[in-house]
């Protein structure tokens, strides 16, 4: 079974890094994206799944606003053992 987890910004700023690739793997808590907001400050994106990347939908350089979509997870409901 699976499942569509939407990863959004947490904030106004510049995507500093993307540190995912469509359709590949990732881990609960890993670091997704890095966002420099508009005080200078780096925020880092990341969800509790794990399962893969579905669909990227900004990149290094694209602004971004609170709430905004950054990338669809398809989750893969299986146990990874981290806490």
């Amino acid at each position: 079974m699976f499942q569509h987890e939407i990863v959004m910004s947490s904030c106004y700023g510049t995507i500093q890094e993307v540190s995912i690739e469509n359709h590949s793997r990732i881990y609960e808590w890993e670091p997704l994206f890095t966002i420099e907001t508009g005080t200078g400050n780096l925020e880092t994106i990341s969800i509790g799944i794990s399962g893969e990347v579905y669909s990227l939908e900004v990149q290094e350089g694209d602004k971004v606003i609170p709430g905004m979509v950054l990338a669809l997870i398809k989750e893969d409901l299986i146990a990874s053992g981290s806490d």
